[in-house]
């Protein structure tokens, strides 16, 4: 399987605009006539384009370089130069521009569709006939400009996914099964540690709304400082308006409260922000009267945290959970009005 592509250095460049010309018109009887060297052309401008057919950055996994045309020069009679062809680079929504240096954020595109012209081209140079003068010295000009240089720069793409849901958990939690019989979504499952390589999305349709759900590969304890896979992926949590805690009830090597403890704290460790977010608490695998022991034990602990139990095998509080998320989903709608 070819990897989850979230992040890409680019170096980009508008394009140089066109130099001046110098040119003098040729009349009959004159040896020197007037001025008419033309404008250069604006160098091509560097556009970025958000299409929500793309989900990562493969398409750019072999291109690293992106410079626009350069304008062409000026010509005699007064003609202009051409402006230089644009370039456009796709990217899909969720797309963060930082400064590859300094890691700055330059711009966030947001998840909607649009064209952003991103760098423009360099002006182009003036023709000699700008500089024509009534001083009989200066009446055949030799002066022109040359063309503006294009802007470059060396970026950092970065993608955070746009997701109602972000589903955190342990590895072996059950999120890859979780959400693939929620959603439309078919992820691969195993049983063993990091199982998800690459954040999952799905979604559930209701009329014509959807509701858009991604599993984030497994934590571990200390994934804010960079273990495991979690600290490559937290990222995508950023734009979540609800964070789901899946917490395992039957894994008898991990305490349920201490698994939550660990999940937040790697949270807060790696953006503060995160806990902010409306939480949704739920005990997977929750099959038997032991389970379900461990999990009333569990909630009791919690203060005022939503929480269900659910059993992905035995098809157990599904439809409880589909609606309470998309109930989520509308509750933060309606407090952005």
């Amino acid at each position: 399987m070819r990897s989850f592509i979230d992040e890409t250095r680019l170096v980009i460049a508008s394009g140089n605009g066109g130099d001046g010309a110098v040119s003098f018109r040729r009349e009959k009887y004159v040896a020197k006539g007037g001025p008419d060297g033309g404008d250069g052309g604006i160098g091509g401008n560097l556009i970025f384009e958000v299409r929500k057919n793309l989900k990562t950055f493969r398409h750019l996994e072999n291109k690293h370089k992106f410079v626009a045309e350069d304008g062409k020069n000026g010509g005699k009679s007064k003609r202009s130069g051409a402006k230089g062809e644009d370039v456009v680079i796709p990217v899909p929504p969720g797309t963060k521009i930082f400064d590859y240096k300094t890691r700055t954020l330059i711009l966030d595109l947001g998840q909607e569709e649009q064209r952003i012209p991103y760098l423009k081209g360099g002006k182009g140079g003036l023709g000699n006939w700008h500089f024509r003068r009534s001083d009989k010295f200066k009446q055949a000009p030799r002066l022109a400009t040359a063309g503006k240089k294009g802007i470059q720069q060396e970026i950092l793409l970065v993608l955070s996914v746009i997701a109602d849901v972000g589903i955190v958990g342990l590895p072996n939690a059950g999120k890859s099964s979780l959400i693939g019989a929620i959603t439309a979504a078919n992820p691969k499952i195993a049983n063993y540690a990091f199982t998800t390589k690459e954040p999952n999305l799905g979604t559930i349709k209701q009329g014509d709304d959807l509701l858009v759900i991604a599993d984030i590969p497994g934590l571990i304890e200390g994934a804010s400082q960079g273990l495991g896979l979690g600290i490559r992926f937290l990222k995508h949590l950023e734009r979540t308006a609800t964070l789901l805690f899946l917490i395992d009830m039957q894994n008898p090597h991990e305490d349920p409260w201490e698994s939550y403890q660990t999940l937040l704290d790697e949270l807060v460790q790696y953006n503060e922000q995160l806990l902010t977010r409306r939480r949704l608490i739920v005990g997977s695998k929750v099959e038997t009267s032991e389970d379900q022991e461990r999990y009333k034990e569990f909630t009791e602990q919690l203060d005022e945290e939503d929480h269900l139990a659910i059993s992905v095998q035995n098809y157990i509080g599904l439809d409880r959970l589909i609606e309470a998320l998309w109930q989520m989903k509308r509750e933060h709608e309606s407090s952005l009005e």
